[in-house]
């Protein structure tokens, strides 16, 4: 299994990141003076407890240099504190002595920024093709002894297979993803199957699988296996108007929560970088209005509800994990800059 590095800590060189709001950082009404952190905590899920704004905890953490120098070092056990003495809050770390053992065991398990078991699928497999999708991936036309379906350790026999990639994933295609404004497919979905190991090139050429978390058949598409890359993440607000909507909901649900992904429509060629938090709103729709005898329609301004993330960017979709919501998050909800 591919090991993805731990990296989601924050880089304090990243302009960006270092200047996203101007406006006071508010705190969260029920602060606390302290936090003991917690394996599972997140840096995104401490800075909740503490601030209004969970996105803006580079600016809380970064400004005591003498203390909390990296935010992304940050570990089960230790303590944080709460200063408010000064015009601005800061979080300090608490100085407490830690037998050697305990200390050892923390620095092998630093904090990341967001939840990591939740997006480390969708840092090495597309769950989501863009421009023709799974069309002109090799395909399983055979498996051995005429199967319907295969698990590991079952042969098949893949017709279009080209390159020098000796592991493959094997994906199921589903359907396109509508862009809900223009209403044109900007992607489409791949059911994510399982890995498939290259055992003699040729036309058909054969694999045989190594992991399945569904059976395998004909028809399924292969594409190269890559390595999940290290990304740096350090949240910050976009520094120009975006606005989209959600596209789709991974697993092809309706309506989704906190911690699930989502697929956006806007992507690099708008502006959208790893790291972007943006808001999401519902559309408030039109309400009709009697006065008397007359009628009329009355258009509701749109209401934010919560934020996402952005982890993973494409041309012209993104991911976004969803972080704080009040209400389920629907298709074609807006996302736009906070």
């Amino acid at each position: 299994m591919i090991r993805i590095i731990s990296a989601l800590f924050l880089t304090f060189s990243t302009a960006c990141a270092l200047a996203q709001d101007t406006k006071p950082l508010q705190l969260a009404d029920s602060a606390p003076d302290r936090h003991i952190v917690m394996r599972g905590d997140t840096l995104w899920g401490i800075s909740g407890k503490f601030l209004k704004e969970p996105y803006r905890w580079p600016e809380l953490w970064r400004m005591n240099k003498e203390q909390v120098k990296n935010p992304h070092r940050i570990y089960p056990g230790q303590v944080l504190v709460l200063d408010r003495s000064g015009s601005d809050p800061q979080l300090r770390l608490e100085d407490v002595k830690l037998e050697p053992k305990v200390h050892s065991e923390q620095l092998s398990q630093a904090i990341p920024s967001i939840p990591q078991n939740v997006i480390e699928p969708f840092l090495s497999r597309p769950q989501v093709l863009e421009e023709d999708g799974l069309k002109d991936a090799p395909k399983i036309v055979a498996t051995q002894e005429d199967r319907v379906y295969i698990g590991p350790g079952g042969r098949a026999y893949v017709s279009g297979l080209k390159g020098n990639a000796k592991l493959w994933q094997v994906f199921r295609p589903t359907k396109p993803v509508i862009d809900p404004e223009t209403k044109e497919a900007i992607g489409h979905e791949a059911f994510y199957l399982g890995t498939a190991k290259l055992v003699a090139e040729g036309e058909p050429a054969t694999v045989d699988i190594v992991t399945a978390i569904q059976e395998i058949g004909v028809n399924d598409r292969l594409i190269p296996a890559t390595r999940a890359e290290i990304i740096q993440y350090a949240p910050h607000v976009p520094s120009k108007p975006i606005q989209g909507q959600v596209a789709a909901i991974y697993g092809g649900v309706k309506e989704t929560g906190r911690n699930s992904i989502v697929t956006l429509n806007r992507g690099k060629r708008d502006g959208v970088e790893l790291g972007h938090v943006l808001a999401v709103y519902r559309n408030g729709g039109e309400r009709l209005y009697r006065d008397g005898n007359e009628t009329s329609n009355i258009k509701l301004p749109p209401e934010r509800y919560g934020l996402m993330f952005v982890f993973r960017v494409f041309d012209r979709i993104s991911y976004a994990l969803v972080m704080d919501v009040s209400r389920p998050v629907v298709v074609s909800d807006i996302v736009r800059t906070p």
